[in-house]
């Protein structure tokens, strides 16, 4: 696993030696930036379980303003320190269960959502980002996701834009309309 593009380009990041941490595979990653390779540099970052912290990485490297790096598991939280460090890169690395930081007070731009896929987690933490509003008008979220689950939607002004596939794993991305 390897930083792609940016400052950090072609850092080699540590990954779990237990694999109770799926990491995006370098191929979905890549695909994602190119998605949203116009939505990154400058903008606020939430990396929710955060895992090896690889996405919020990625983005901070690619100039992002800052990131928040949140998982819940202790061993986690150490390799996303770890991982900064090697990529002379800062962020902002907090532990706690995904659902009680979204929460707190505080706007992102761009906020990738990315839970044990078998956690039945995705509605819950969606739903809490809409009705907490924690999307800046505009921003982003990057959910990934096994292909076969379906994501639910969400109700305005957020919605679902794009749906990506890639082998196993599905990319969808949904916006905050901007009110005018």
């Amino acid at each position: 696993m390897r930083v792609i593009t940016g400052s950090a380009r072609g850092r080699k990041l540590k990954t779990p030696e237990n694999y109770e941490i799926r990491p995006t595979t370098d191929n979905v990653k890549e695909a994602l930036f190119n998605i949203i390779q116009f939505d990154v540099e400058g903008r606020r970052v939430l990396d929710l379980f955060a895992g090896t912290g690889q996405l919020g990485i990625e983005a901070l490297s690619r100039g992002a303003k800052s990131c928040v790096f949140v998982d819940r598991d202790r061993a986690a939280v150490k390799i996303v320190k770890e991982n900064l460090k090697t990529c002379s890169l800062e962020g902002t690395v907090i532990q706690a269960d995904a659902l009680e930081f979204l929460r707190r007070p505080g706007q992102f731009d761009l906020i990738f959502v990315d839970p044990p896929y078998d956690a039945g987690l995705y509605g819950e933490v969606l739903k809490t980002i809409n009705l907490v509003d924690k999307l800046s008008d505009g921003g982003i979220i990057v959910c990934e996701a096994r292909r076969e689950n379906p994501l639910p939607s969400m109700a305005a002004p957020y919605r679902m834009t794009k749906e990506y596939t890639y082998g196993k794993v599905k990319l969808c991305l949904y916006t905050k309309e901007v009110e005018v």
